[in-house]
């Protein structure tokens, strides 16, 4: 028999050994050759850079190319509401991201194991009203939420901050007063139905909720990395993956905007369940940042208190971004079964608070 060459390695297998023992020995379940194997080494930076860099370019020659021919008012209508979603939502986004990542990368686990109680009954209440504290908006709460369950936080009550903390939260309460000037009445409703909406949500999960359902966010770092090379990682992947679904859910939004007439919304406002059931839809499918709703809710004057109260309540909780988000993040096997869930209780405490209050 012939002897081994010297450059392989006495330990390393061979071909035919690895596909029946898997690389890393005959202790691995893992028949597969490494990711990196037969290809050379290439940088997820340069990667990133070029593609933006080929984004820009792209934009650029189309734009030169084709301005002046897209000049039909729907069109334009429709390329508004495209961007004003886009640059609203994206410096939400990008704090949001940047929150998890630094929750991912300088937050023990053992904190949120002592911070957070262990009983579900408990420990979503304190995730809803912790939702009072964070400035942000539904773009930020996806990623905030996803850090909380990779450090360790239960699902239920990582998911009844994702909810609570956009429609609660002290910028939106605010905004609120200021938008309804005559009726301080609307911002506490907000605040009532949103946060009760996001407790009985998360409390079902946590009843009723499967593991299966929701998919873990993965974790795209070396473990034992840095915190600052685990927070640029973090932040990196994590931008690039939600800024793709917020772009997505964007343009589902601006299409809806300019499909659906504006005669069709105002016809049914002397309608007390249509009219309400209405500016629940337009809240999904307008997508509008929760620190600008109030302003767009008041300015439906045909529309009753309760209704507008549903434009406020649904919208933070389930709209078609923050759906391109969550699916994203979570899965669609997510999105089937949290989304009516989290409507039909928006809906819910939007009638009882609103008959309640206003």
């Amino acid at each position: 028999m012939s002897e081994r060459p010297s450059s392989v390695p006495a330990s390393a297998p061979s071909l035919g050994d690895s596909l029946v023992q898997g690389w890393g020995g005959p202790d691995d379940d893992q028949a597969l050759p490494p990711p990196e194997w037969g290809r050379p080494e290439r940088s997820r930076k340069t990667a990133t850079v070029w593609l933006f860099a080929l984004l820009i370019l792209v934009l650029a020659a189309g734009q030169a190319l084709l301005a002046g021919r897209f000049t039909h008012e729907a069109f334009l209508a429709w390329a508004t509401v495209f961007t004003a979603i886009s640059l609203q939502a994206l410096p939400f986004l990008v704090f949001g991201v940047a929150l998890s990542a630094a929750l991912t990368a300088f937050v023990p686990a053992r904190f949120w194991q002592r911070a957070v109680p262990r009983r579900a009954s408990l420990a979503v209440p304190v995730a809803g009203l912790s939702g009072a504290v964070l400035p942000g908006c539904e773009c930020a709460s996806v990623p905030v939420a996803g850090g909380l369950i990779r450090r360790g936080v239960a699902p239920a009550a990582a998911l009844t901050f994702l909810l609570a903390a956009p429609a609660i939260n002290p910028v939106v309460v605010v905004a609120t007063v200021v938008a309804f000037p005559n009726q301080p009445e609307m911002a506490l409703a907000r605040f009532l139905a949103s946060l009760a909406a996001a407790v009985v949500v998360g409390w079902l999960w946590a009843a009723f909720g499967r593991s299966d359902w929701l998919r873990p966010p993965r974790t795209h770092h070396d473990p034992d990395a840095s915190g600052w090379r685990v927070f640029a990682e973090s932040m990196r992947h994590d931008l690039m993956h939600a800024g793709g679904f917020l772009i997505v859910g964007a343009l589902a939004a601006a299409s809806v905007n300019v499909l659906v007439p504006r005669e069709w919304v105002t016809a049914v406002a002397d309608t007390p369940v249509v009219s309400v059931l209405a500016m629940a839809f337009l809240a999904v499918v307008l997508s509008i940042c929760s620190e600008a709703d109030a302003f767009v809710a008041v300015s439906f004057t045909e529309f009753s208190a309760t209704a507008k109260l549903a434009f406020l309540v649904v919208g933070p909780m389930v709209d078609l971004k923050l759906i391109a988000l969550q699916a994203g993040s979570f899965g669609w096997s997510f999105v089937r079964r949290f989304v009516p869930l989290t409507l039909a209780l928006t809906l819910l405490f939007s009638f009882l608070i609103g008959g309640w209050l206003l």
